[in-house]
């Protein structure tokens, strides 16, 4: 049997390798909170379109993502609803309110959905609730995220507070829940019937859409259904299917805003880190091994043995720093959603692990790479 030398280099100073393991582990840890978030951000941006009941959109042409929606004329939904194939076109109408926590007085921005109760918006159950459908009649009353964060006070129904726009504040009272959750684009939501949602952001005139959702006959031909309304549609409206509409806002959160390119440099940075630190314990290594080293090549052993004995120290700590970082990683996952209230849908992904393992494998090897250059340069005749 081969000495596996590598792993005795390793195992030589346990607090060398502890030390090593925890640094390893600790950008383990860093790249997987970054791509974490990263990845939740770009669920978030399609959480709400997986809940509205909508295969088409029409959007204005200047809108960035679906909190930044620029109005539009009604009359675009109702030439929408003649088009064949068109089960229904509804209007939804978007804006932020400043929710007063009852509690601490204070005032938060909360999104908000202005819907007409009559059309079947959301693909939530609760929705359809009696108790909720009038709920939604009733003037100022509105629907309550549960998933909302908890700066904006209790969510008890019945209970009474002021939301703001405007500089216009108008009493609101709960009239029901429902779990819905607004990612990175909102801490809370609030659903309100298109009524309240005139009183609320007055003046804004119901003539004037911000989103338009066309939902397809089940044996509608969807490519025709697109063609069609982008013929006949002024240019003041986009059509966009629902897995485009998603991809632009990822690609507007993740490439267009500082929250993606933070995230993104923190998946670089924290490579580096990782880089740097195996570099180090692994330089060291092989500075205190510079003897035996030498001895090898003094027994006829090639420059490329004693460099694979360093890659596979690099390899076997990359292995032993990622175990114990997956598993923290795991529970901060879990701490990360619990904390948001399940607002943030962060979670393990089997893509996810495979590539952070593979980068670390990488990383690592990399640092051995660098500090090869020690071992190739050792000379017998000058170390003894």
């Amino acid at each position: 049997m081969r000495t596996p030398i590598a792993w005795l280099n390793l195992v030589h100073e346990k607090t060398r390798l502890v030390v090593a393991i925890a640094g390893v582990a600790f950008a383990v840890i860093l790249v997987f909170m970054n791509l974490g978030f990263l990845g939740s951000l770009a669920k978030s941006a399609s959480q709400m379109y997986e809940q509205i009941n909508a295969d088409i959109y029409l959007r204005s042409p200047l809108a960035l993502e679906i909190s930044s929606t620029k109005p539009f004329a009604i009359e675009r939904i109702y030439q929408a609803r003649g088009v064949n194939g068109v089960e229904r076109a509804m209007p939804l109408y978007l804006g932020y309110l400043q929710w007063r926590n009852p509690e601490t007085r204070l005032s938060r921005a909360i999104f908000a959905f202005g819907i007409n109760p009559n059309d079947p918006v959301f693909l939530i159950p609760e929705l359809d609730s009696p108790a909720n459908r009038a709920a939604l009649l009733r003037p100022d009353t509105v629907l309550y995220d549960r998933l909302s964060r908890p700066e904006y006070g209790t969510q008890t129904i019945g209970t009474m507070t002021e939301a703001r726009s405007r500089g216009i504040g108008r009493k609101v009272t709960i009239g029901g829940q429902y779990t819905f959750g607004g990612g990175f684009a909102a801490d809370g939501t609030l659903i309100m019937s298109d009524q309240n949602f005139r009183r609320y952001f007055d003046p804004f005139p119901l003539n004037r859409v911000s989103l338009g959702l066309v939902k397809l006959r089940s044996d509608a031909d969807s490519v025709a259904v697109v063609n069609e309304l982008r013929r006949i549609l002024p240019k003041d409206v986009e059509v966009i299917t629902k897995a485009d509409i998603i991809q632009r806002d990822r690609a507007y959160w993740i490439g267009a805003t500082s929250t993606g390119f933070i995230f993104g440099m923190g998946v670089i940075v924290s490579c580096i880190v990782g880089v740097v630190i195996v570099y180090q314990i692994l330089y060291t290594d092989v500075s205190s091994h510079l003897r035996q080293y030498a001895t090898l090549k003094a027994m006829g052993y090639r420059s490329r043995v004693l460099c694979a004995i360093v890659i596979q120290e690099a390899i076997i700590l990359a292995l032993l720093g990622y175990i114990p970082g997956f598993a923290i990683s795991l529970g901060l996952y879990d701490l990360t959603l619990r904390a948001t209230s399940g607002g943030l849908p962060i979670a393990m992904e089997l893509e996810r692990a495979i590539l952070v393992l593979l980068l670390t494998i990488l990383m690592c090897t990399l640092s051995g790479l660098v500090s090869l250059q020690k071992v190739i340069n050792a000379d017998p005749a000058e170390v003894f």
